[in-house]
Parts: C-alpha cells; structure tokens; sequence
C-alpha cells in the first residue's frame, strides 16, 4: 500500500448527522491532495451511530476514502482521537500528515490543500489551522496565547481597562487575514506533521474535552516547533451543535466538570500545582471587580454559575486520571 499522505481525522459522538456532513463537504476535495483518506471514530455513542455512519458511506460511495472505526465507551476528544491516531502511527508506513477536524465542521472548498502547501513550504511549522466561521462567515476565535494565571485575573475582571492595561496577558489572538504564528489553536481543525506524535507522543487522555489543544501545541512549541494560524484556509465551525459548553458558558449556566478537570490539570502540568492555586486566587481578584461593577451598574452576571466554587475542582489532585463517567458529570 502507497504511503497516506494525509489521514483525517474525525471524532464522532452523538453526532452521526453532522459527521456525514463533514464527509460531504470533503468528498469534492478529497483528491486535491492525492493519497488522503478519512478515518471516523464512533466513541461510544452505540449501534444505530455507526449503522448510519456506514450507510451514508456506503449510499454515497465514499468507502474508497473514508471509513469508521468504533470504540466503546466515550473516550472523550483526546482518547478518541488516539484510538486512530496510534494504529496509524504503529503502522508500517505512518501517514505523512494527520488532520484532525471536528464532526460539526465543514471544510470550505480548496481547504485542504490550502493547509497542505502552507505546511509543506515551512518545514518549521508543526500544526496549522485554518480560520474557523461560521456559515455566514463570521469569524470565530481560533488562534491563542497560552493560558496564564494573568489570564484568569482578566478573564474574571471583565472589564475594558484591565483588558487593555494586561494586553499581552490576554488569551485570544484577533481573525486577521493573513498568516501568523499563535502559540495555540483550535483542534476543530488542526493539520499536524506525523514528526510532532513521533517526537511529543499522542494527545494527553487526562482531558476529557477542552484544554487538550492547548496542551498539546505548547508540548510541540517546547520541543521546537511553530504553530501557525493560516486564515486562507476556512472551515465552517458549527460550534455549540455537538457539545453544549460553549452555550452553556455564553449563557452564564453552570459549566460540566469535566471542564474544571481539564482546566485544573492544565494549570498543574505546566505550572505546577502552585500556580493553579495562583490563577484561582487571580481569579477571585477579577470575580471582585466585575462583581462590584455589576452591582453598582446593575449590569449582567459575567461569570457562570457556580464558578468560584467549581474552579477549586482537582486543586489538591489536579493531575489525577479520572474515567469518562467522572467527567461527564
């Protein structure tokens, strides 16, 4: 068998009908780089997901490029993706390149390729992302700075002043439209060198969802790669369609606590424990501020629910492997 040069992909739960989507949206494209093929990780959702993701493979002749590997239980966005990534990696002949793409996405016309020849032109670039959108083609934040304990503080204060005054400190990076190097981005879509894995090993399964991009491209910046956010590339993110956090937070309910434990285990990694307890207390800082504004100004609450509280989850055993069910609560 010839080498892959590049292998998408996708991580599927509860999400049959956006996954067939996606593959709708690459079928036009996927010659555009020849020998790439797509690999769906059905992670647990059950029979009927991985019935009609292979119906729709089969209906639309699609089974010469993609096909679905299941897995059971969920083993969240890290986990599922390992369960292809490693088999590919173990391989004899390892893909060249591994796009990893949300379900809720679709890959605009001429993506791929786009992705493909920015990587092969700099051979000092590890990920690259494209510039995510929404369908009427809005951007979305998806290039970042690390998160810092400063970021908490900032994030917390909600305020304009502290914003500008700790520019630097805070996390996101604006669209722009032209290529730049950011020191994350967003795994919804992500091109990665088969180099990066070989040499940082595969994504950290202590992350149920979230914080797992972040982890992984700070891992590559340290052992000498760039990332790069490359916006002439574009892919349709249909955030919020197949996880609810984003909604949930934009709503300022309650977030799971599986966020908490990925955010938690963050801090601890690569910071130690000290500078989780550190960005927590930051973060009271910050709650006080927007807190006495929104009570002078009766303006809306600019934290979730529970969140002075929830931040405190995993402080004193912050790197502890929890299983799915922990995470899902």
């Amino acid at each position: 068998m010839p080498e892959t040069e590049i292998l998408i992909v996708i991580v599927c739960y509860r999400s049959a009908d956006l996954a067939i989507d996606c593959l709708r949206s690459l079928a036009p494209q996927i010659s555009d780089v020849p020998r790439t093929r797509v690999e769906i990780c059905e992670n647990g959702t059950g029979a009927d997901s991985l019935a009609e993701l292979n119906a729709a493979i089969e209906a639309n002749n699609w089974g010469d490029w993609a096909s679905v590997v299941p897995v059971s239980p969920n083993r969240g966005f890290a986990g599922g993706n390992n369960v292809v990534l490693r088999a590919a990696l173990e391989s004899s002949r390892p893909p060249r390149y591994f796009l990893l793409l949300n379900a809720d996405t679709i890959v605009r016309p001429g993506a791929i390729r786009s992705l493909y020849d920015a990587i092969e032109c700099h051979s000092d670039i590890g990920i690259i992302g494209p510039r995510l959108e929404w369908p009427d083609g809005t951007a979305q934040g998806s290039a970042f700075l690390d998160f810092t304990p400063l970021y908490e503080f900032i994030k917390a204060a909600a305020t304009g002043p502290v914003t500008r005054f700790f520019r630097r400190g805070h996390c996101g990076l604006p669209p722009g439209d032209q290529p730049y190097t950011a020191e994350w981005i967003s795994f919804a879509c992500a091109l990665v060198r088969r180099e990066v894995f070989q040499k940082c090993g595969l994504l950290d399964e202590g992350y149920y969802l979230y914080y797992d991009d972040a982890d992984f491209c700070l891992h590559a910046r340290r052992e000498g790669w760039n990332v790069l956010y490359f916006p002439l590339a574009r892919v349709v993110h249909l955030r919020g369609r197949s996880n609810p956090l984003k909604t949930l937070a934009s709503e300022r309910k309650r977030r799971p606590r599986y966020w908490y434990i990925s955010r938690s285990r963050y801090y601890a990694k690569h910071y130690g424990r000290s500078r989780l307890w550190l960005a927590n207390f930051l973060w009271c800082g910050g709650r006080a501020i927007s807190l006495a504004r929104e009570l002078v100004g009766n303006r809306t609450k600019s934290v979730c629910d529970s969140e002075w509280r929830d931040i405190w989850t995993n402080a004193w055993t912050p790197l502890k492997h929890h299983e799915p069910a922990d995470r899902q609560s």
